[in-house]
Order: C-alpha cells, then structure tokens, then sequence
C-alpha cells in the first residue's frame, strides 16, 4: 500500500482536502470560559472540556494543530500530498455563544484572521466563511461580505445553533445569502444538543464515533423534508463523514418518508417535488473525512454519483498518511478519481 506522497499532480490529479479545521486563540479561551462558569451546554463541556484542557497527547496535538495556519500546517501538507486545503473554523465555532455581540465579534474575527492566511497562501489555502446564526440577518450580511471581500468559497455552519435547526423559517436570510452568492452551505458536525445527547453522552459515543453523525444526518434530514430544495433549488450542502450514514439508508428513509406523507401523519411532512434519494443526487455534495474505506466511498459514488464526492482528510482530528493513500489506490478509474480528489473540489467550490 505504501508509496510516496507528493504534490503538484503526480499521480493524474492533485489532491484537494475539503473538510479541514482551524481555531483561534479567542475561540479557545471562550469555551473555557463558557465551561468553568457552567454556561456552557452539555455538548461543548464534553468537547471542549477534554480538547482545551486535556493533559493527553491526543488533546493537546490538536489543539496545538487547529491553532497553527502556518508553518506547521504546510509541511503536515506537503508530507501527505495535499496540495490544497478548504479551511473553516473549528466546531461549534461562533453558535453555543448567547451573547449576540460576543457571538457576531468572534465569527468576524476568525474571518479576518483566516483571509489573511489564504491571501498569504493563496496556491494552498482556501476560505470558509463563519457565520452566527443566532444572528441571521447578520449572518447573511457576514456571507456576501465573505464571498465578495476575503474572497472566500463557501460557508460553514456546525449544525444546531443552541438546540435550533437551519429548516426553522428564522434562518430564511442565511439561504437567501447563499443563494444570491451561489456558495455551497457545509453543514459541519457538532455535539448534540443536550435535548438529544444524554444516552450518548452516558456511553461516551456523543462524539466524532456516533453522535456527530446521527446529528448532522438529522439536519439535513429535516431540511430537505422541510422543502428546503423546492424553495431554492440551486442550493448545495455538503456534509461529510460519507453523508453522515445517509447514503446507506436511503432505501428506507425514502420509503418511509412517501409512507408517512401518504398517510398525513404530521402536519410538517407535505409532499415534495423529488424524492430524498433524488435530492442527495441534485443538492447534496459528500466528502469522505474520516472514512477512507473503499466500499463506502465507492458505494457512495455509486449511489449520489461520481460527481458528487469530494476528498477530506479531516486534519488535525484524523491525519493519517496512509488514508491519503488509500484514496489513492482505489480501484476506479484515473478520470473518476480525478473527479473525487480534484475536479469535483474546484467545480463546487468555483476553484
């Protein structure tokens, strides 16, 4: 399995990452503040409580990681063959703040401090907007201001905003922003809220091994049966992990969702213009962070279609050389794996 990791194209393609992490200084100090006063929610003190406190080698690596955009960064790059990297503030970013001002101050910050690093690197980084979405006017304000000004390519939320989901008519100006900016919308992981958390948190699987996922493919879930598509049918949203499992039960999701509809079982299930499975193949964009394993990225190419795959390698939370090649071996055609390591990257991301 074991080859040499270069960039620049040696291999047919280069090799875009489209789910990296950073943090700032700033945001770090909040959540430890937010823990020691007890403010904050279940789901950050368990996060952050071990993260920005942990003595483990595991915990203090990664935050010394997420906070470095330079140096560091670049040669953990070049020594795995990432020629370049989506970056977007690390989960929850701005969203677990309930001080709006604090909130609006600390996603603007973490703007400026990243746009000065991709306009440093511009041939290695690119940008992701950070939004508040307790604030969404705002929020979309903060989104044209990204697109048009720090020359950023996309935006990034971290699912649930203190308990509240993206399908609640409220954040109707966010979709509005991305739409009029034609960016895709990455909905990134976060901890569940503490309404959903509890018999997770108990077994320790609140986290990146089931509760990230769980959550994230229920977010979306309710968008696309929310009728999110119908309303703005050129919106994008990526999500990663292989689509937070929803490629594999899609089968039955589609099925029982036409059934409930059918049935009028709850008023907020009407019908839809597509089915899911036709959304994920429409509006829905996948990356493979954290699962570089063949049969899934092949079944998940298979299902939504080639063309809407996407490489990441999830750095700093998993950095593993060997990932990157197993991306690099799989059995598919050259222009097919141009497509997942490259070419999708620069398409939606209007490389």
């Amino acid at each position: 399995m074991s080859h040499e990791l270069k960039t620049g194209g040696d291999r047919g393609y280069l090799r875009i990452a489209t789910e990296e992490a950073f943090a700032t200084r700033e945001q770090i100090d909040c959540y430890l503040r937010m823990v020691k006063e007890g403010s904050a929610d279940k789901g950050v003190t368990s996060l952050w409580g071990f993260y920005a406190r942990s003595p483990s080698e595991r915990a203090t690596t990664i935050l010394e990681r997420l906070l470095d955009l330079g140096e560091q960064r670049l040669r953990h790059m070049d020594e795995t063959g990432i020629d370049r990297a989506v970056l977007a503030l690390t989960a929850p970013g701005a969203q677990p703040l309930t001080d709006l001002e604090e909130a609006r101050g600390l996603a603007r910050r973490a703007n400026d401090y990243l746009a000065g690093h991709v306009a440093a690197h511009q041939d290695r980084y690119i940008g992701m907007t950070t939004v508040a979405p307790q604030d969404p006017v705002w929020s979309a304000g903060e989104i044209l201001r990204g697109a048009r000004e720090l020359n950023f390519k996309g935006v990034q939320i971290n699912s649930h905003t203190q308990g509240e989901y993206l399908d609640h008519p409220k954040f109707d100006p966010i979709f509005r922003a991305l739409t009029e900016t034609g960016q895709p919308l990455y909905i990134h992981p976060s901890s569940p809220p503490d309404a959903m958390i509890g018999p997770m948190l108990e077994a320790g699987l609140d986290g990146a091994v089931f509760g990230f996922g769980v959550e994230v493919g229920l977010h979306l879930l309710r968008l696309i049966t929310s009728g999110i598509f119908d309303r703005y049918p050129d919106l994008q949203i990526m999500v990663g992990h292989m689509g937070e499992a929803l490629p594999f039960w899609i089968y039955r999701i589609d099925y029982m969702h036409q059934a409930t509809v059918r049935s009028q079982r709850y008023a907020c299930l009407r019908p839809l213009k597509k089915t899911i499975l036709e959304y994920l193949r429409s509006n829905v964009l996948i990356t493979t962070s954290g699962m570089a394993w063949e049969p899934a990225i092949r079944f998940t190419q298979q299902v939504v279609g080639e063309d809407r795959v996407m490489y990441a390698m999830d750095y700093p939370y998993q950095f593993h050389a060997d990932e990157v090649r197993t991306h690099d071996n799989l059995d598919i055609p050259l222009a097919t794996k141009k497509k997942l390591m490259q070419s999708n990257a620069e398409r939606w991301f209007r490389l």
